[in-house]
């Protein structure tokens, strides 16, 4: 444990001065790829499928890269313990910038959902070494300035992702929003190669990866969605197909199973799940990833064809959830540090249902400020939940364990998005399927969206779609106050900087 001492107090207080500040701005750099490519792919969605087609299998776009994200965030969580944040940071970057420029060179749906699927393994690395390395340069009494900059990064991209996005989608191309990350990647990578410098380490044997267990997470995953996009869309439920893809994805749950109990490092270690507060907050930020689902995938569409806003207009509906985020996700500190990570959380995520069921009741078609008003408030909420859950987390465990500990709980909110973007494309799938006569209308809701003249029968498919969706992300929400209320500890183990 010696070498690992000395690497946890040369990364957590590295050189002070200006290397401190370009490592900081590496990482806000790198954050801001993974925050725009939240924000502004869904923007352009319409007029991507109005291009390519495939209205039904658009949720891929999401699902597709938040798989390869889930699949590889524990992988790169146990590399960055064993190997250093530098070099697992770097090669997340380099796949994550060359998935950017393939997309930007996709053919037609099935190439942009393959390329989007190379981006997001680049985009676990992205994602959970700079939450880790964030933790790695503060301890816990100054950790609030890393996460305050980190949401600064957050509420910029906020406002420039769609709006951005809607931009370039009405006025030049949608593939230039996948253009744009190449030179912010291109910045970031040269501070981290030039100014992050990690200690020697010495070597205590070859290390083991569990890339047996990812690759059969990866599998089951796959096959799992597969049946839930398309299933009640391409075939009905109950046919030969969909039983057939759900009883190979439960085989395939059963050997992940038996693999990672055989693992030498499992991909997720046991002690993840042994740990009550890990636990808890393993779960309670995987039903947030599901809720999150619901605004950033279909509140475009909805802003678009139910209330009739320009591609730029809808990106600013959007935008102002992902505004008041990261600023309440900021000033969290200050109710934590009262009332403890917990209660912070309950608070945050008890206002968010209510919130969510208050979409569904707004009039029909309402003004375009109803739903900003309410997005800015389920921003301002969620800011409460997951940051006081991530910081607290990462408080109970030293430097040889963060990654992991980071990667697991990033790993469980990935895996809620990845299940929540397969479900509720499925769900609002079916809704429209139900509304306008069967799944084979949905190319005429594609051609009435790309073209803005959707008929009041689509308009009305498409938002009843979305009330179902955000129904189904309040159920997520009150899943998560229960799981907090009933597993998880009154008080955070919190460990000694």
């Amino acid at each position: 444990m010696g070498s690992t001492s000395s690497a946890a107090r040369g990364t957590s207080a590295p050189a002070a001065g200006h290397r401190r500040s370009a490592v900081v701005a590496a990482l806000m750099l790198s954050m801001a790829l993974a925050a725009l490519d939240a924000t502004i792919v869904s923007t352009a969605v319409p007029q991507i499928v109005g291009d390519l087609g495939g209205f039904s299998v658009f949720s891929w776009l999401f699902s597709g890269y938040l798989l390869a994200v889930t699949v590889t965030l524990p992988v790169y969580g146990k590399l960055s313990d064993t190997f250093g944040r530098k070099p697992v940071l770097v090669a997340g970057t380099v796949v994550f910038l060359l998935g950017s420029l393939l997309c930007a060179l996709a053919w037609n749906m099935g190439a942009l959902i393959a390329f989007r699927v190379v981006q997001g393994l680049g985009g676990g690395a992205l994602q959970g070494t700079v939450q880790t390395l964030a933790a790695d340069l503060y301890p816990l009494k100054d950790r609030p300035r890393i996460q305050s900059k980190l949401s600064t990064v957050w509420a910029v991209s906020a406002v420039a992702g769609p709006g951005l996005g809607g931009v370039l989608a009405a006025y030049a191309d949608w593939r230039w929003i996948f253009l744009i990350n190449l030179p912010i990647g291109a910045l970031a990578l040269w501070l981290i190669v030039r100014h992050l410098h990690e200690p020697e380490r010495e070597s205590g044997g070859h290390a083991r990866v569990d890339w047996a267990g990812a690759l059969a997470v990866f599998a089951c995953g796959g096959v799992l969605l597969t049946a839930l996009v398309q299933g009640g869309v391409a075939w009905p439920w109950l046919s030969v197909p969909s039983l057939a893809l759900f009883g190979t994805g439960l085989a395939l749950v059963a050997a992940v199973v038996l693999i990672e109990r055989r693992a030498t490092d499992p991909v997720i270690p046991g002690w993840v799940w042994r740990r009550r507060t890990i636990a808890a907050v393993n779960l309670a930020l995987g039903a947030l990833g599901l809720l999150m689902v619901a605004p950033s995938v279909f509140l475009p569409t909805y802003a678009q064809a139910v209330l009739g806003l320009a591609p730029v207009t809808a990106g600013f509906v959007l935008s102002v959830w992902t505004l008041s985020w990261p600023v309440s996700a900021a000033l969290s500190q200050h109710v934590y540090r009262r009332i403890g990570f917990r209660h912070t959380a309950m608070l945050g995520i008890g206002t968010a249902t209510l919130i969510l069921v208050a979409f569904p009741l707004l009039p029909y078609p309402g003004q375009a400020w109803q739903p900003t008003l309410l997005m800015l408030l389920l921003g301002g909420a969620l800011g409460l939940f997951q940051l006081p859950l991530i910081v607290g987390v990462q408080s109970t465990v030293g430097w040889a364990e963060r990654g992991t500990a980071t990667a697991s709980v990033l790993f469980c909110r990935q895996t809620g998005q990845t299940i929540g973007a397969a479900v509720f494309g499925a769900v609002a799938n079916g809704v429209l399927a139900a509304r306008l006569g069967g799944a084979g209308d949905l190319d005429a809701v594609t051609r009435a969206l790309g073209a803005g003249t959707a008929p009041e029968a689509t308009r009305r498919a498409i938002a009843e779609a979305v009330h179902a969706v955000y129904l189904g992300a309040a159920c997520a929400a009150a899943l998560a106050f229960l799981v907090l209320l009933f597993l998880a500890p009154r008080k955070f183990p919190v460990l000694k900087d």
